[in-house]
């Protein structure tokens, strides 16, 4: 394997793995209906805020690294307007676009054809391998934010 290809694998892997940290899937794991709304005390987001702004950012930096068309969200674009989530089924909606963007991000960084070191041609200097490593980062951190939410609402069982 060389250098490029393990460059691929690790950033396949960076984007969903629990070496360091809990994942997302860990996360969001048996977290119940009555709770996804609730913003525990002294803590200004919900689960469901945290949940959907995770799935919004990540399309959003998806979108932005294949579509040459893209346009920007304005910052209060990037989460919900409402605390908890707005019909029965979008949980696990916004949970299975989460998932379906994570996994076109991998397909993303595995293909050979793409230049990680190479600048989006529609951006402003950014390169994918960039944009990639941002969703890795900015994911670490909000799922962070899923655990205390969980740890402050007397949901969360360490692993």
């Amino acid at each position: 394997m060389d250098e490029h290809e393990s460059l691929r694998k690790h950033l396949e892997r960076l984007l969903d793995w629990e070496d360091a940290h809990v994942n997302f899937d860990t996360a969001i794991d048996g977290i119940p209906v009555e709770l996804r709304g609730v913003a525990p005390d002294g803590l200004p987001y919900t689960l469901w805020q945290l949940v959907e702004h995770l799935r919004l950012t990540q399309f959003d930096i998806l979108d932005f690294c294949r579509n040459a068309a893209y346009v920007e969200l304005m910052a209060e674009g990037y989460w919900p307007s409402s605390s908890m989530p707005p019909t029965s089924t979008a949980w696990e909606e916004s949970i299975s676009s989460f998932y379906r963007d994570r996994e076109e991000l991998k397909q993303l960084a595995l293909d050979p054809g793409v230049d990680l070191f190479g600048r989006i041609p529609h951006g402003t200097g950014q390169t994918y391998l960039r944009e990639l490593l941002l969703v890795a980062d900015h994911n670490a951190y909000h799922v962070a934010q899923l655990v205390a939410v969980r740890r402050a609402l007397g949901i969360w069982k360490a692993t």
